[in-house]
């Protein structure tokens, strides 16, 4: 199994970035509902929380706030999508060192439970809530990037 103690603090900060920086993503691609959603990725960590014992990986990157570092991500010129494409890939190409491949999968998983959470929390459109569409085609398009990514498609 797979621990914190596996990486060091700047390989560990990465691994834990990529999520939250993935439901960013999906956050900064269509205005609108940013609570909701910045509230979804939260329950999403407190659910992953309330299911330890699946993953040691899972459960020591869930066991802390999710946070990322804004100095990052003013590093690519405040783009979100850039630093979730860059960190995610870092984060992949780390946990294929020193994790399992099924501890792999997880991440990934968990990875898009985040982005998921965060595109269906609001309502697009539509008139006070009714007729919206649950996910807007802006948001569709960040998990499609994001799927992308962790499919290992370049150029996602």
């Amino acid at each position: 199994m797979t621990r914190k103690a596996d990486f060091n603090a700047e390989q560990w900060e990465t691994v834990v970035e990529g999520p939250v920086l993935a439901g960013m993503r999906v956050v900064s691609a269509h205005k609108g509902g940013t609570i909701r959603e910045s509230l979804a990725i939260a329950k999403v960590y407190a659910h992953a929380r309330e299911g330890q014992g699946e993953s040691e990986l899972l459960d020591e990157l869930v066991s802390a706030p999710p946070a990322v570092d804004s100095q990052r991500v003013r590093e690519a010129g405040g783009d979100v999508a850039g630093a979730a494409r860059e960190r995610l890939g870092e984060a992949l190409g780390l946990l294929a060192e020193h994790a399992t491949p099924e501890e792999v999968e997880q991440y990934k998983r968990f990875v898009v439970q985040v982005a998921d959470a965060a595109a269906r929390a609001h309502k697009e459109g539509g008139f006070i809530g009714i007729g919206g569409k649950e996910i807007s085609p802006e948001e569709q398009a960040a998990l499609d990037e994001i799927q992308g990514i962790l499919d290992g498609i370049q150029g996602a």
